[in-house]
């Protein structure tokens, strides 16, 4: 029997296509940004406390793309749905934790008002991994 509850996901939740080229993309791109943390940024950043922030970020990053890779491909053993909350909730909280960390390196002054945010995506990520347990 279909729920009011499946009918508004099946609205607002993405395909697992969708999870799955998010993780793709992300992986791209934290591999990307942590051979960059690796070799470019220090040339222009000399502090090692931000090169190594930099690096969980992308670390953080890579783990999280797959994890999205498989949720895309996997169902939720109790209800034999796909995971897709939990991805979105991974997506959301990647990108606001690592996305804010590489910003805050960057340019500190400038994205200063991003600061609450990094938290704030680590809590989302949390929630993402949290949610699977249901």
């Amino acid at each position: 029997m279909i729920s009011l509850l499946d009918i508004f996901l099946w609205f607002i939740m993405p395909s697992p296509l969708f999870l799955w080229q998010t993780g793709a993309f992300l992986g791209f791109s934290g591999i990307a940004l942590g051979a960059y943390g690796s070799h470019g940024l220090q040339k222009y950043i000399t502090d090692q406390t931000k090169i190594k922030n930099w690096q969980i970020a992308a670390n953080y990053q890579i783990m999280n793309s797959v994890a999205l890779l498989v949720l895309s491909s996997v169902n939720n053993p109790k209800t034999g749905k796909p995971a897709i909350l939990a991805g979105c909730l991974i997506l959301a909280g990647t990108t606001m934790f690592s996305g804010t960390i590489y910003l805050l390196i960057l340019n500190k002054i400038r994205f200063k008002f991003l600061g609450p945010v990094t938290p704030i995506g680590g809590l989302i990520m949390l929630a993402g991994w949290g949610s699977l347990l249901l």
